[in-house]
């Protein structure tokens, strides 16, 4: 059983509740899934299955897309909705709508982010929410994200809220996000509601939820519920091969540099067959090596 779920991940499970679950549903154990998700965010997760598993890290380091709301006047420890209140100020005058669309402006492009506290970020080997959780505080490291896009969806000035889309790169917090923006505006915010509605090329339309799966289980294969492993690849570019290189490929042969070299790594296939994700030889630039092979 190989390929890849586009997984609805709901509200209250984390990543790994949702793989435990498959593996239950699908009877296999090598499920894994693409980039974990809050518990209490819902939206597109795609679990891995079988040798589809070997795509994972490149799946996961792909663009996401968010649908978010974010609320002005209050600050929370965990960025979220369900952290303590740590500040409080009255949104006395609402931003119009040219000002937040300017300010969201401002935020597209390569930015510098500061994790949560109450997030898996790893400083001296302990992960940041475990020194939360100690109240304990420690120096955090920045690290740089890149926006593609960020638009305003809708604004309300009764609920002091904004919504909008982002596209943006693996690691962005959207939490921190939602916060820094409120800062630009002049208020502590926070985030209120998020959603992840794309990752790569699987989009919120596609998904299944498990209780779609469970009801597709009752009357078909599980391999029913399962997309290609190539799905998960279509970022990258292909290469498409003739029989003889296809031999030396399905066995993790290195194979003169073609010609016209693509982005890197890069996808050899044979047909329709997926055969294996390559790049330049660290050693030898005139040669590739294969990175994963597929065996079928």
């Amino acid at each position: 059983m190989n390929g890849i779920l586009p997984l609805w991940k709901p509200k209250g499970m984390t990543s790994h509740d949702c793989v435990f679950k498959l593996r239950k549903l699908l009877q296999t154990k090598k499920v894994g899934h693409t980039g974990t998700l809050d518990p209490e965010v819902e939206g597109v997760l795609p679990i891995c299955v079988g040798q589809a598993t070997k795509i994972v890290p490149f799946l996961t380091n792909t663009r996401k897309t968010y649908v978010a709301e974010l609320k002005l006047g209050v600050s929370t420890e965990t960025e979220d909705a369900y952290g303590s209140i740590i500040e409080e100020k009255p949104v006395t005058v609402f931003p119009t709508e040219g000002q937040i669309d300017e300010v969201l402006k401002a935020f597209t492009g390569i930015i510098t982010q500061v994790p949560p506290m109450y997030s898996a970020v790893k400083v001296k080997g302990k992960k940041l929410y475990e020194y939360a959780r100690e109240n304990q505080v420690v120096e955090r490291p920045t690290r740089q994200v890149e926006v593609f896009s960020i638009s305003k969806i809708s604004s309300c000035e009764e609920r002091k809220s904004i919504s909008f889309e982002v596209v943006c790169s693996k690691g962005t917090y959207i939490r921190t996000l939602c916060v820094d923006i409120g800062k630009k505006l002049g208020y502590p915010a926070h985030m209120a509601h998020l959603e992840r509605t794309q990752v790569a090329s699987f989009s919120k339309e596609e998904t299944v939820t498990f209780e779609q799966i469970e009801e597709k289980l009752k009357d078909s294969h599980p391999e029913s519920v399962l997309l290609a492993a190539q799905r998960g690849l279509e970022h990258l570019d292909y290469y498409h091969v003739d029989e003889q290189t296809a031999m030396k490929v399905r066995n993790g042969q290195k194979l003169s540099k073609p010609d016209k070299i693509m982005r890197e790594p890069f996808v050899m296939m044979f047909n329709q067959e997926l055969l294996a994700i390559y790049q330049t030889h660290p050693d030898k630039p005139m040669e590739i090596k294969p990175v994963r092979v597929f065996n079928g």
